[in-house]
């Protein structure tokens, strides 16, 4: 299953239709909307094809940490949410602090810093991935736009070690959308190796999924209750209060009936004429040894005094 986590939409948008058609093409199955940063999100396309799972994106430009108090309290009403940040400050505080699933880079423009692992690795370790968006490289935004975006995600990756990347569309358009082994091929070409390429858009996409899902849904995304906990019916639990009392009474009875600490033993009694224990070689010997020496004795005592 193949993911593209990022295509732009807005209520009454002529091109979503012809996209969403496009991204419904074998190996392509399951994508999520970026929507306007409200509260609530709008609805999302009805005439989106079957085989799709649509889901809600909200993308937050980040320029200054005192923007991540609302993040937690925005998150609940999105399926996922992505912040943009647009400067070393603000990447820092989004790869440490922010509460969000993805950081989405702006790949097509050249930044005054250089990305360095011990920060990119803080925000790996906490399940954030790192989004390349390769929808500026292909619609034809530029020579520059197209340099920028090779220049970055090649920094990007080697600063990264090719763990924790992604790969989305941000298209538009259909025609901005690739297929998924065109993709991969764009990967390799920015220093990923074909396998590092496939999962960054099928198994790392499928993990941030299901790593939001989880957020949402479970106790600090460690403990998730999939079934139990329910009240059983009236009638089940007036059963079971029955059978207790029930049990109650008997134990009761019984305790009236005999007081005393421990009840006699009501099963037959041990033959004390069963079968002997046979003897061993060594008991065998000291006997016939002891007749021997009966005997002998015996024949001292008969013999006549002289």
């Amino acid at each position: 299953m193949y993911y593209d986590l990022n295509v732009p939409y807005s209520p009454g948008d002529p091109e979503i239709s012809a996209t969403l058609s496009f991204l419904a093409e074998p190996n392509l199955t399951t994508i999520n909307g970026k929507l306007p940063p409200n509260p609530t999100p709008p609805p999302l396309p009805s005439d989106a094809p079957k085989d799709l799972t649509l889901l809600t994106r909200l993308n937050i430009p980040l320029s200054d940490p005192a923007q991540n108090q609302r993040l937690t309290s925005i998150a609940q009403a999105y399926d996922l949410v992505a912040v943009r940040p647009t400067n070393e400050k603000a990447l820092l505080n989004a790869c440490t602090n922010a509460e969000c699933d993805i950081i989405s880079l702006d790949l097509s423009i050249r930044h005054p810093y250089h990305f360095k692992f011990k920060m990119l690795s803080a925000a790996i370790a906490r399940g954030i991935r790192f989004e390349i968006c390769y929808g500026p490289g292909v619609t034809g935004s530029g020579l520059e736009a197209r340099r920028n975006l090779i220049g970055n995600a090649m920094a990007l990756i080697r600063a990264a070690r090719g763990r924790g990347i992604i790969v989305s569309s941000e298209a538009k358009r259909a025609l901005g959308v690739r297929a998924p082994f065109d993709v991969i091929n764009l990967a390799c070409v920015w220093g990923l190796s074909q396998e590092l390429g496939k999962e960054a858009i099928s198994a790392e996409t499928r993990k941030v999924t299901a790593l939001a899902r989880l957020k949402r849904t479970s106790w600090r995304g460690i403990i998730d209750v999939v079934d139990g906990g329910q009240i059983p019916p009236a009638s089940e639990a007036a059963a079971s209060v029955a059978i207790v009392k029930d049990t109650g009474a008997k134990l009761n009875a019984d305790n009236n009936g005999d007081n005393l600490k421990r009840k006699a033993s009501t099963g037959p009694e041990p033959d004390a004429d069963g079968p002997e224990k046979p003897l061993s070689k060594r008991e065998m010997k000291r006997r016939a040894k002891k007749a021997r020496l009966e005997a002998a004795l015996a024949g001292t005592d008969d013999s006549p005094a002289t």
